[in-house]
């Protein structure tokens, strides 16, 4: 990636030792995530000391899930001629269907044997994970990637001149589709916070996540420069995005349709080691 003339994606520097503005930004909007986590699990009835024992689980699968699904799905032709890269997650590649995929495998195993409600513990996720993934986005921008085609002239003059010296990749201005997406987690993370207030049905909140989030996927990816493509002409985020959004159009209308549990069905018993 060419660099930034006025951002250093380095944040810090001791030695060797070089600490990034994306591990910065990650670890941030993670830390952020754990911390309302707690919050919205109060608000349900649910243990919010149990909080960060899930996160020690989710957080690990939700970024090897990440990386795996990078490597191996959007970008095998680079890394398998660059296996020395796969390990430097801290200079970007982490995919968030993946950390979805991965962080979803880890709970369904995890919360039974913790004795704990998967539908309710999902909502919780659902309604923190797209404002995490409104402040990571900004990684993006700090690394100089995941930006779009070219802009029209008309954007580029709207751009502040922060954005617009951000977005010249090449001499060429290109969309910030950083900030399209990080802007649309944050309208989806205000949605799903008046569904979760409304107490919905559990697993309605995770549900609408799942379709939002992707829908907003959808429209994005197809400007982005770095998408990868399978069939010559499929993008894999878009198709991934398409699947997802189905996987919780069909959730919702599960959870929508069957008959609510009892109040005291949803309350999850207590652990003796939580």
């Amino acid at each position: 990636m060419p660099p930034i003339a006025f951002i250093n994606p380095v944040a810090i520097q001791i030695g060797p030792l070089a600490i990034r503005w994306y591990g910065i930004i990650i670890v941030s909007a993670i830390a952020l995530a754990i911390w309302l986590a707690g919050h919205y699990a109060r608000d349900r009835g649910l243990d919010p000391e149990f909080v960060s024992d899930l996160a020690m689980v989710l957080v690990p699968a939700g970024i090897l899930g990440a990386r795996l699904y990078e490597v191996f799905f959007l970008q095998w032709p680079y890394y398998s001629q660059h296996p020395g890269q796969i390990l430097k997650i801290w200079e970007g590649g982490l995919a968030i269907h993946g950390a979805v995929l991965g962080g979803a495998i880890a709970a369904a195993i995890y919360l039974p044997r913790r004795r704990q409600p998967f539908w309710p513990w999902a909502d919780v996720a659902g309604v923190v994970l797209p404002l995490a993934q409104a402040i990571g986005r900004w990684g993006n921008f700090f690394n100089q990637e995941a930006y779009g085609d070219p802009a029209p002239a008309g954007l580029v003059r709207l751009m502040p001149g922060w954005l617009r010296e951000g977005m010249t990749i090449h001499g060429t201005v290109m969309h910030p589709t950083f900030l399209y997406e990080s802007l649309w987690n944050l309208v989806t993370f205000g949605l799903l916070h008046l569904a979760y207030r409304r107490r919905q049905k559990p697993g309605v909140v995770f549900s609408l996540y799942l379709i939002l989030y992707n829908a907003g996927r959808f429209a994005i990816e197809s400007i982005r420069q770095d998408s990868s493509f399978i069939f010559g002409r499929i993008r894999v985020a878009q198709l991934a995005a398409v699947l997802l959004a189905l996987l919780g159009l069909a959730l919702l209308l599960y959870h929508l349709r069957r008959d609510a549990a009892p109040p005291d069905a949803q309350q999850p018993p207590e652990s003796a080691d939580s």
